[in-house]
């Protein structure tokens, strides 16, 4: 099998899919009529958005995230991550740490985005 998406529940779909286009240059894919679930275009893996409105309406019952206390992140790969964070920071990321070189040789930074989930800004992995 393939990961074939990730769905962040969030308080409102085109807002964030917008801040998504705007703080890590990502394409919107899709956004039903409704309003309530949309997709960027990600690469292989699509990360998709659904309102916690929806989620309440399918008898689920989405909590808020909290960058401060995550229980998972998402991450996005680029070469120069200082200006990376810069430019989420400029579209209104709270930085949550900046970059830093890791032992194993990544450059690893977070921010949150405007529903508080912890977003990784880093460079590849070397293989």
């Amino acid at each position: 099998m393939k990961l074939g998406y990730t769905i962040l529940y969030v308080e409102d779909v085109r807002r964030s899919l917008d801040f998504y286009a705007q703080a890590f240059g990502q394409t919107v894919k899709f956004l039903h009529d409704s309003g309530d679930f949309g997709e960027l275009d990600t690469g292989s893996t699509s990360l998709a958005f659904s309102s916690r409105k929806l989620m309440t309406e399918l008898q689920k019952n989405p909590k808020p995230a909290n960058a401060k206390a995550p229980s998972f992140e998402i991450a996005f790969t680029t070469d120069d991550v200082a200006a990376a964070v810069a430019r989420a920071v400029a579209a209104g990321a709270p930085l949550m740490q900046p970059p830093e070189q890791m032992p194993w040789g990544q450059t690893v930074a977070y921010v949150a985005d405007l529903d508080g989930f912890l977003v990784e800004i880093c460079t590849p992995m070397a293989l």
